[in-house]
């Protein structure tokens, strides 16, 4: 019991330093060190997740090369996210991973991955709900909701996201854009 009690401890600890101290030090290196080694995220070479972000456990995050994580995102990763390569996700995304059965008569929680491919773009504010699967190339409009899965290169907006649009399946560029002091 009390070995329960001091590693959940020690994590809730890590959290709050994480979210509340590490995620405002406007140095990119140190925190993408400490994300590394401490925190038990893998980032790939030239990702960055800017000042600002917020997760709710240790590990669980996959970030492939090239891409980024905005300002102020939140990151509940209480189950697995995987990004891509070459994904830029704006300021104030949520992706969520964890939900609880609204119909349960125990309002049982339930976790769900949630898988962002490459060349993805997610507008600002826009949520991203458990088990969802951005295919490479889609793009979500700032706001958007998303609650299903969004088919390779297309485009999605609103409550709850539906297409709207569709990018060119020809996408060649690279999010490697780090600031100074984000």
């Amino acid at each position: 019991m009390l070995v329960h009690h001091l590693k959940t401890i020690r994590s809730e600890s890590l959290l709050y330093f994480t979210n509340r101290l590490l995620s405002s030090i406007p140095s990119k290196s140190i925190r993408l060190f400490f994300y590394k080694k401490i925190f038990k995220l893998k980032i790939g070479n030239g990702s960055h997740i800017f000042m600002g972000a917020s997760f709710n456990s240790i590990g669980n995050i996959e970030i492939g090369e090239n891409s980024i994580i905005n300002q102020n995102c939140r990151l509940a990763n209480n189950g697995n996210i995987k990004i891509g390569n070459n994904t830029s996700i704006s300021p104030e995304v949520f992706i969520l991973t964890a939900d609880h059965d609204l119909q349960s008569s125990n309002f049982i929680g339930r976790i769900k991955p949630v898988i962002i491919e490459d060349y993805v773009f997610i507008g600002t504010r826009a949520t991203i709900m458990p088990g969802v699967t951005l295919n490479k190339g889609c793009a979500v409009a700032a706001g958007a909701i998303v609650t299903k899965d969004v088919a390779p290169y297309i485009i999605v907006a609103g409550v709850p996201a539906k297409p709207i649009g569709k990018r060119p399946e020809s996408l060649d560029y690279n999010c490697n854009y780090p600031r100074l002091f984000h």
